[in-house]
Formats: structure tokens, sequence, C-alpha cells
């Protein structure tokens, strides 16, 4: 008969974290080293530089359980990618903009707006270049290699890991999201332009997807609004970034939200539909 002892072990979610402690002090207090550091701030929480770890560490444990609910929720991935490609999310707000009297333009760049009558309200719509982007879509016959065959991918290589100040980002989809004939597969790589060689920046990225039958380089400037919108009631969003992801999209739409209405938006009012249960 074994003879053991009894140790009082911390049950999770029991472990008491300071709320004016940063992240790095959180980091340096389990001896995480560097590479595991890069992995949780830009994989898992998802931020896009190092500032966060000077942070309140609860921001980013918010962020990894976040990213941990929603994998528990969706099973393989806690990424969600809409059915015949990312097309159908403006289709689906046009059809929404419709029934609420709203018009929806695609493709219509903007010179000026005018508002009221009698000249009361010109508003000119004004933003700023904020950076640029190298976005290179790749057409391949193979799924990412090490990956046991997955029909989709979201890859994020952190900026410390190939000595640079933004993260690389990856993903691939496939006939499983119907934007794909069966056998074929779409692939992204993207970051934030830091050189005047953009197309090097990428080849980290652009190498986990070798052999790349056919690739497709893009590099385009991001801009943000110069106000808010309080004033002129016009209000913008930023261009889409480097992030593959989504999550600073859908920031930027709650932003708007906030912006033009004056509060937050209840995600409680919002209907379940389609089987899903109430949470």
């Amino acid at each position: 008969m074994c003879k053991t002892s009894r140790k009082t072990i911390p049950k999770p979610g029991k472990i008491l974290i300071q709320t004016s402690a940063d992240m790095q002090a959180l980091y340096d207090k389990f001896g995480l080293d560097k590479n595991t550091q890069d992995f949780t701030g830009h994989a898992l929480a998802l931020f896009r530089d190092d500032e966060y770890l000077n942070e309140p560490a609860v921001k980013t444990i918010q962020r990894i359980k976040l990213y941990s609910d929603s994998l528990a929720r969706y099973g393989k991935s806690p990424y969600l990618y809409p059915m015949y490609g990312l097309g159908e999310l403006p289709q689906g707000f046009a059809r929404l903009s419709a029934i609420y009297g709203g018009t929806y333009m695609l493709d219509k760049p903007i010179d000026e707006i005018v508002l009221g009558e009698g000249g009361k309200v010109v508003a000119y719509v004004r933003v700023r270049k904020k950076g640029q982007v190298i976005r290179c879509i790749c057409l391949l016959d193979h799924p990412i290699a090490s990956t046991k065959d997955a029909l989709s991918t979201q890859i994020i290589i952190p900026q410390k890991q190939v000595g640079r100040k933004s993260d690389i980002y990856v993903s691939l989809v496939s006939h499983a999201h119907q934007v794909a004939a069966k056998g074929w597969f779409v692939g992204m790589v993207s970051t934030t332009v830091e050189t005047d060689q953009p197309e090097n920046e990428i080849k980290p990225g652009l190498d986990l997807l070798e052999p790349i039958a056919q690739k497709f380089v893009c590099i385009s400037d991001y801009f943000e609004p110069t106000d808010n919108g309080a004033d002129s009631q016009i209000f913008i969003s930023e261009s889409y970034d480097a992030t593959t992801h989504f999550e600073t999209t859908c920031l930027d739409v709650l932003d708007i939200f906030k912006r033009g209405t004056d509060e937050e938006f209840d995600f409680s009012k919002i209907k379940h539909e389609l089987g899903d249960e109430e949470q």
C-alpha cells in the first residue's frame, strides 16, 4: 500500500491576481519563456504589439478566456468564417440596411457629403493614411503541412519570431466553405508594411504555404478618420488592417455604433436563431 502526502493545490480559477499587476509581471511570476509569452499574447490574446505587457494582466486574461470560451463553443476552432466567402457579410448588411430604409452602395468613392438645406451643413469626408498593408492571395492544391490536412487554418506568426514589429497572418479556407473547388485551397498572407520590400516581409508566411500554384499580391493604404463624427454626424470606419481573424473589424463596428448612438451595443438584445441556445 502506498502512502501519499496531500498538498493544497489552488483550484482552477482561484488564483488571485492583483488588478494593478501588469502582464509582464504575471509572465515572470510563472516563469514563462519568451516564446510562450509571444504565443500567449499574440496567438491567443490576439494583441498586435507588445504594449499589452505593461497593461493590467486582467485585460489579457479576459481575452484568453474569450478565446477559450469560443473554442469550447464552436469545437475545433474559436474562429468563424461565413459560407461562400466574406462577400456574404456585406450582403447580409445590405439586406438589413434596406429593411430600415438605408442605402448601401458598392465601390462608390465619396468626395463630398452635403447635409441639411440652405448650406447650413456641408461636410467633407476626411481621412488620414495610417500605414500600408500587403496581402497575398494564394491558390493551393494541398492543405498546409503539419496541420493534419485541416480544411481551414489560422496561423499567427508573432513579430519577434521573425524580427519584426508587426505580426504576420496566414489563413486558409477550402471547399468546406464553398469558396474553392474540391481539392483546392485559398490561402492569404498579410502583414503591416515596414520596409520598402514588402514581399520579403511576408516570406515566412508564404513558406508555410509552399508549393503555391498561383499568387496575387496587393499593397494598399489603410486609413483612419480624422474625427469621431460627433460634430458632422458622419461616422467613418477604419480601413481593413492586416489581421485575418477580423477582431479589429468587429471592434470598429462597435466603435461606430457607440459614436453614432452614444451608447454601448447591447448583445443581450440579440435574438438567438437557427437552434442557437439561449445563454
